[in-house]
């Protein structure tokens, strides 16, 4: 198959459906690592529709849901001291500590909504008074823009423009979670468009360590439940293997051009998300010879400590220990026009999916 409708085919859905409902013996949970999959299951009913032996269990993969409290505190804070903070639409009205930079927007903050990092560099090329900083936010996905926005402010020799990083790696995050006493994944659908760029070689060593099937998935219907059914094959079979559904769109090395600007501008560090906290290894931030572009070393707002609100129960939802539906606050103190955690806002929240699509 080659064309996008294919992949939103009933008949070709439900055939996949009824394979697994062939292959399934026993309970199994599959947890899905990406918030646009979790999207696709909710919106198309797909939930409702597995065998009852498959239940999904969402994961963190939403970046705006795991972008850590205190840098949401810290853009709020640059945003108050006259910077130009520039962002992705998602994360103005993810709730800091107090507020949301669009709250903050509406008493005087010059927020700017844009949909490509190199625009905030030309913002800042046409305003050389001002300080402009770019809120870096998503997996390795998004990574390769943000490296490339702060090469051309490089060669550009725009002084002005630098980045607040909160970028975020999946493997890692999926090892914290198999590692988590609570856990209870028998297999990954990972995420595919994060395997676009990075490939899926990195995926082997978790397979083997933990024994556990992952598949990498589009996000369409077909998509979803064609990786179901490969991984429960896997499963029912005993094997544990990383396998590719997504094909027409990754392959095992991932994008190289991509992954060589990631590694020339950015570093592996440790990095903290939001419901879950430390994990090592698990995000990127600038090389020191790129640190001119760092905004936390830049405006010295390193040190905020935020807590988190005592009735959101998002990092139990982010670690796949509870349902959205399952928090005593869905729904009622907490929707979209009053959220009390990122799920809620968020366009790949689980919170949201359930909110907008489902019967809960």
């Amino acid at each position: 198959m080659k064309h996008l409708t294919e992949y939103r085919n009933l008949k070709a859905t439900q055939s996949y459906l009824k394979k697994i409902e062939e292959v399934v013996t026993r309970d199994w949970k599959i947890m899905e690592i990406c918030g646009g999959q979790t999207h696709g299951f909710v919106k198309n009913g797909l939930l409702e529709l597995l065998p009852p032996q498959i239940q999904m269990i969402h994961g963190p993969g939403c970046p705006v849901c795991v972008t850590p409290l205190n840098l949401i505190d810290k853009a709020i804070e640059l945003l108050e001291r006259g910077v130009i903070v520039c962002s992705f639409g998602d994360m103005i009205r993810v709730p800091g500590s107090g507020k949301s930079l669009l709250e903050t927007k509406s008493k005087g903050g010059d927020l700017r909504i844009l949909y490509s990092p190199l625009e905030a560099v030309t913002i800042a090329k046409e305003n050389p008074d001002k300080e402009v900083v770019f809120f870096a936010v998503g997996f390795e996905t998004t990574a390769p823009a943000n490296a490339l926005s702060v090469l051309h402010a490089q060669k550009e020799n725009i002084k002005n423009f630098s980045l607040l990083v909160s970028h975020v790696l999946v493997p890692p995050a999926m090892e914290a979670i198999l590692d988590d006493e609570f856990s209870s994944i028998d297999a990954f659908l990972g995420a595919g468009h994060v395997c676009a760029i990075m490939g899926y070689k990195e995926y082997e060593p978790l397979s083997k360590k933990y024994n556990i099937p992952i598949v990498i998935t589009g996000f369409e219907p077909l998509d979803l439940v064609q990786g179901i059914y490969l991984a429960v094959c896997q499963l029912e079979k005993g094997d544990a293997k990383v396998e590719n559904q997504y094909a027409r769109v990754v392959n095992r090395e991932g994008n190289l051009p991509a992954k060589k600007i990631i590694a020339q501008v950015f570093e592996v560090t440790d990095r903290k998300w939001r419901g879950i906290g430390l994990i090592p290894r698990s995000g990127y931030k600038l090389r020191p010879e790129f640190s001119g572009f760092d905004a936390e070393l830049k405006f010295s707002v390193q040190e905020i400590n935020s807590p988190e609100n005592t009735k959101c129960i998002a990092g139990e939802v982010l670690r796949g220990i509870k349902k959205p539906h399952e928090c005593s606050e869905f729904a009622k103190g907490c929707h979209p026009k009053n959220p009390l955690g990122a799920p809620m806002v968020s366009s790949e929240g689980a919170c949201a999916a359930y909110y907008h699509f489902s019967n809960f």
